[in-house]
């Protein structure tokens, strides 16, 4: 057995919160492209408040609509409520 031989083990960075949406955001941005994105009226179950939320939406041959929810709009000035990178 051979001694004071090192191996190296890369840990995998972290991603970020954007770099972990990105797929969805594609998927998004696809709907978009495809007129297949709604806005819809929905219920934040945490709270009861009514929100709008940016939906995909799809329709399969027997006519069953599903619909995805991708992003919600702010029930506020977003201004007064998010800090943005600098």
């Amino acid at each position: 057995m051979e001694t004071g031989k090192v191996i190296q083990i890369k840990a995998k960075p972290e991603l970020t919160i954007v770099q972990k949406h990105t797929q969805n955001f594609e998927t998004l941005r696809g709907a978009f492209l495809q007129d297949s994105v709604g806005l819809v009226e929905c219920t934040e179950n945490s709270t009861g408040e009514k929100i709008a939320v940016i939906c995909a939406i799809s329709k399969d041959k027997e006519g069953t609509v599903t619909i995805t929810p991708f992003a919600k709009f702010f029930n506020g000035n977003p201004y007064e409520l998010l800090t943005p990178p600098i």
